[in-house]
Order: C-alpha cells, then sequence, then structure tokens
C-alpha cells in the first residue's frame, strides 16, 4: 500500500513515539538537494530522477541537467551550441550523450565480470530490463535479481506437471511459456494459468510479450498470438513450414520469426499479413534474432556461426559475417544503440560488432577471479575480464573462462549472461 504524501511529491515526516523528530534526506529543502545533485554524474542523476515527483522535479525544473550536459560536451564557452540545443528536449541531448558513453565503453573499456550462484540447477535464459535481471529455465524457480546489488527481489515458482520453456517480462508482470500453456506472474507474486483448451497451440518453442498481446512460436511453424485480457488465442499465423525457433516483436506491430530451415518471416501483428521473407545465404537454422527500430535493422545468428543484417528499409541484406566457428545463440543491443551488437555462442567468447557493417570491434573473456564479498544473493565473485587480440586462438583458451554463452541481455554499460549452468555473470564495461 502506497503509503501519504505531500502535494509535491514528497513523503511527509515521521516522528518517533517519543516526540524526537527523525531527520532524513526527504527534510532538505530544495536547495540543498540541488547542490548535492550538483556533484553527481549522469547516470547517478538519472536514477535520482527517478527516486519520487520531488525529485524528478528538481532535476528537470533546475539547470542540473543542462549545466551537466555543457560540462560533459566542453561547451560552456560556445553559446552557438544553444540554438541546436534548444530544438530538441534536453534529455534527448542528454540520451545522445549517455548512449555514445555506452557505445564507446562497449569498444575500448575495461571489462569487470561479476558471477554469482543464482540457482539450484543450470539455467539457460535471462532477461534484463529497468535495472532487473530474471533468469530462469532449468529449474522450477524463476529469479528477479537487482542488476545494481545482486539481490534477488522475488521468486516466482513454475507448476510442478509442466516445464517452463520461455519468458518475457515488463514492469508489472513475467509472461511465461509452460508446457502448452501461457501463465502470467504478477510481480507482487500472484500467478495464474491461461484456461486449458484442446488444440490452443502444439508445442511450443519461444515466446515474446508485448503488452497487451504475447506471441508464440510454435513447432508447426506456426505463431499464435494471445491476448493478455481476453485469455483467449486471437490470431494464428503460418509463418514457415519448419519450427518456428526464435521472435522478435517491434512496436510498429511487425513480427519477425526465425526458422530450423534458416529464413526468416515478417508479419503484421494485427493484420497477418506476410510482409517479406529474408533469407541468409547461410541456410542453416536460425537460433537467435532481434529488430532494431530505431534503425530498421534486422539481426540474426544461426547454427553455422554467421550473423546477418538486414535493412527493412530496402529489404536487403546489409551483411553477413562469420563470427564465431560454432553456433551463436543469442545477440542484443541495448534501446537506442545503432552502433553496437553483442553476440555470444558455444565458444564462450562475448564479441561486439559494429551494427552497419559486422566487423568485429572487440571480444572478451573472463580471466582469472580477483575477489570473492558475501552478499545477500550467496556472494560475489569478481573476476576482470579479458579482452582478446583479433589473432586470438580460441582453443588455446581453458574453457573455465568461456563457457557456452546461452543467452545475453544488453543494459546501459553492462552485459547479463547465462550459461547452462549456476551461476549467472554480469559484464560491467567501464
Amino acid at each position: 500500500m502506497t503509503g501519504p504524501s505531500l502535494a509535491d511529491g514528497r513523503p511527509p515526516t515521521r516522528k518517533r513515539s517519543g516526540g524526537e523528530r527523525t531527520t532524513s534526506i526527504n527534510s532538505l529543502d530544495h536547495d540543498i538537494l540541488c547542490v548535492v545533485f550538483s556533484f553527481l554524474g549522469p547516470f547517478d542523476l538519472a536514477h535520482c530522477s527517478s527516486v519520487c515527483k520531488f525529485w524528478n522535479k528538481i532535476v528537470n525544473k533546475s539547470k542540473l541537467l543542462q549545466d551537466l550536459y555543457h560540462r560533459q560536451r566542453g561547451s560552456y564557452a560556445h553559446s552557438s551550441d544553444m540554438p541546436a540545443l534548444s530544438q530538441k528536449p534536453l534529455r534527448y541531448h542528454m540520451r545522445e550523450w549517455a548512449i555514445a558513453h555506452h557505445q564507446s565503453s562497449l569498444r575500448v573499456g575495461h571489462v569487470e565480470v561479476d558471477q554469482w550462484k543464482g540457482h539450484s540447477i543450470g539455467v539457460n535464459q535471462c532477461r534484463m530490463k529497468m535495472s532487473s535481471i530474471l533468469t530462469g529455465v532449468g529449474d522450477k524457480v524463476m529469479r528477479l535479481w537487482s542488476a545494481e546489488s545482486y539481490k534477488c527481489l522475488g521468486e516466482y515458482a513454475i507448476p510442478h506437471a509442466v516445464s517452463l520453456i520461455d519468458y518475457d517480462f515488463d514492469e508489472s508482470k513475467i509472461v511465461g511459456l509452460i508446457g502448452t500453456r501461457i501463465g502470467i506472474w504478477r510481480r507482487g507474486g500472484q500467478r495464474s494459468i491461461f484456461p486449458s483448451r484442446e488444440g490452443t497451440f502444439p508445442k511450443g518453442l519461444c515466446l515474446r510479450y508485448l503488452d497487451p498481446e504475447a506471441v508464440v512460436g510454435c513447432e508447426d511453424g506456426t505463431v499464435r498470438v494471445f491476448d493478455m485480457y481476453s485469455r483467449k488465442c486471437s490470431r494464428i499465423i503460418r509463418m514457415h513450414s519448419a519450427p518456428v525457433t526464435c521472435l522478435s516483436l517491434s512496436g510498429e506491430q511487425l513480427i519477425f520469426s526465425g526458422s530450423s530451415l534458416g529464413s526468416i518471416t515478417i508479419s503484421g501483428l494485427s493484420s497477418d499479413e506476410r510482409v517479406a521473407t529474408l533469407r541468409p545465404n547461410d541456410r542453416i537454422g536460425i537460433k537467435t534474432l532481434c529488430f532494431n527500430p530505431c534503425s530498421n535493422l534486422v539481426f540474426a545468428g544461426c547454427a553455422s556461426g554467421y550473423a546477418s543484417c538486414w535493412d527493412l528499409r530496402k529489404m536487403g541484406v546489409l551483411w553477413e559475417r562469420r563470427v564465431s566457428p560454432n553456433v551463436l545463440y543469442s545477440l542484443g543491443h541495448m534501446q537506442y544503440d545503432t552502433s553496437t551488437i553483442v553476440v555470444g555462442g558455444i565458444d564462450g567468447v562475448l564479441r561486439v560488432l559494429d551494427q552497419s557493417t559486422g566487423e568485429l570491434v572487440s571480444s572478451y573473456v573472463m580471466d582469472q577471479p580477483v575477489s570473492s564479498a558475501s552478499s545477500s544473493s550467496g556472494g560475489i565473485e569478481k573476476r576482470n575480464g579479458r579482452r582478446l587480440s583479433e589473432d586470438a586462438r580460441i582453443d588455446n583458451i581453458p574453457r573455465a573462462a568461456r563457457p557456452p554463452i546461452m543467452c545475453l541481455a544488453v543494459g546501459m554499460k553492462k552485459v547479463v549472461t547465462t550459461h547452462n549452468g549456476k551461476q549467472i555473470r554480469l559484464w560491467k564495461f567501464h
């Protein structure tokens, strides 16, 4: 239950029973908080703006963001920058700066790897959104973690009679494919299962969720679209003649699906019309794909180690490169990033590619342990990441330093990976 608050968004000051007034940061007035916030960098300042309405108002209504932007760009003395700034909201320019910082960190930054035991048996899936990491598939529980403290924020049990196949989540719920049914876990802990209807869909292999619809890729080559509120299958779309192995959704009502035969089909989410079929030159099965709406590029990883990119504006292949000698299991990029994409696969090397050309920007493996520290999640082992040279022999690197990367998710200057083991790893780029 949400407590009372003042008109400006601040919680009221509480008093102890003895009459003694407690002092908290909420007791500080506007001017003092402005002084405190002025010492922060862009990422800490952005976090502070999300704490409460009062802090958000201070950050956005004062000149903190504007001063910080000019300080980071070194443009205090260049008044010519001001007209360009006024054309777009300042938050847009700060986001551009943050994305550039993220891109630079992936390309040339120092890497640290924090890992912790997250499950009792091996898991192979991870998702990361809004500084939260959700891991699962392998045991009978999904766990939600803080990407900052690694504290477990919640556990979500899987019904014993079924197995979890795939899942997705947002700020309020987790949607999972369990057997031939769909389950919904509220972040508060309540679970519900879609009613069982004979023949609703055959074996599902993958799932993606974009409120209010969950999309399931099936073994028979179809994609089934489910409405989260009516709890009914609203559409059945024939996408492939082979099993659908991976999915991606766009906010423009498009479904991207990859098949075990190596093709990618694009269809409308509402119209069911097939928009296009993309075929890489290498026809071995598509294992992973994603769509970048900012650049209109579609990326895919194949079982033969090839990564491919198509430009939807031209409906043609932009590039194809064999970036690994083995299977690519996962790839992804951060929202709004049009420069880099991160790829992982069976050889355990974390690779960063240029989105426009497919060229290898950098590649990493884990190094020897640095230290271990106790934490609420059961102990954090800290390692350094090691950047590989272009001519590095992967076979000479011990397998312990490069366990297979089964899944990855990309956030601001960080990448989370799962490896079909008990450990969860967070790669931090500085």
